[in-house]
């Protein structure tokens, strides 16, 4: 028995430790400076807009998921236009975005879904305190 209970202590503290070390880990592995920051304008087509969606969905969690480099591709819309989406996107680096480009995932979400947007403009943007960032995504996790 008290075998067990130092194992779950052992254990708890591991896990503990894990996790307050985290934070640092986001911090170190990604460089401010190198973050590339956009928010994509896209007006789509309303008589596409759910199939739009699905494919956007699809397309920006397989992003997220297996990309490394990819920090957020977090899609929206505005609640009083829903066929106009805006997507907030953060890559570690030019490097991590232009190889976004290139995934499977990413063709065919160009690929089926050229017919229906109507507009599209990127803007660049620069983080104001990129330090806060990991606290951000950080507090998402709890």
């Amino acid at each position: 028995m008290k075998l067990l209970k130092i194992g779950w202590f052992v254990l708890s503290t591991v896990l503990l430790c894990n996790s307050c070390d985290e934070g640092k880990l986001t911090e170190n592995k990604f460089r401010s400076g190198d973050l590339m920051i956009r928010i994509s304008e896209i007006e789509i087509d309303s008589n596409y807009l759910d199939q739009y969606i699905a494919i956007l969905k699809e397309e920006s969690e397989a992003s997220v998921r297996s990309e490394p480099g990819v920090i957020s591709i977090y899609p929206m819309y505005r609640k009083d236009a829903p066929a106009e989406i805006r997507i907030l996107e953060i890559y570690a680096n030019k490097e991590a975005y232009e190889s976004h480009l290139q995934t499977p995932h990413f063709k065919h979400y160009k690929a089926a879904t050229l017919e229906m947007v109507r507009s599209l403009k990127l803007i660049d943007m620069e983080a104001i305190d990129p330090a806060v960032m990991p606290v951000i995504f950080h507090k998402m996790k709890q």
